[in-house]
């Protein structure tokens, strides 16, 4: 594993591909606010006189700025699944399945405490508890 990544915490590793899967619908967001304005500026042009080469050059730059952020998306997505399988190869060497479980939904599935509660028929309580030793396997695992 690389040296950075053994410098974080139990919590900030496992959370990474959270914030990842964020970047992604934040990018995913402004691509169609951007669509949106291209749409915009599609029907401003057909309802009026094509007057030169300004509207084009604005139109160019919102779909060359829309294709940056969809290579970024798949660029994010690919280091998702990357993340994603390198959580999940660290969750199966917790040995105990209920804290594996715990440890999928939180931060492979993305699930609130409460979510997570209701689905394991727990009490919210014992799920932090269950949450706090499953992070500390989960830093004994990553120490080796």
């Amino acid at each position: 594993m690389d040296k950075t990544i053994r410098q974080l915490t139990a919590k900030e590793y496992l959370s990474q591909a959270y914030r990842i899967d964020q970047r992604i619908n934040s990018k995913i967001e402004q691509v169609q606010s951007l669509r949106e304005l291209a749409g915009k500026a599609t029907a401003t042009l057909s309802n009026e006189a094509f007057n030169g080469t300004r509207n084009f050059h604005r139109m160019e730059d919102v779909i060359c700025k829309i294709m940056d952020l969809e290579s970024e998306i798949n660029a994010d997505l690919m280091q998702l699944i990357d993340t994603k399988h390198e959580i999940v190869t660290v969750v199966k060497c917790v040995e105990n399945p209920e804290l594996q479980t715990l440890l999928e939904l939180r931060y492979l599935c993305f699930k609130t405490w409460e979510q997570i509660a209701v689905e394991m028929h727990f009490d919210l309580r014992w799920v932090h508890r269950l949450h706090h030793r499953a992070l500390n396997e989960v830093d004994s695992i990553r120490h080796c």
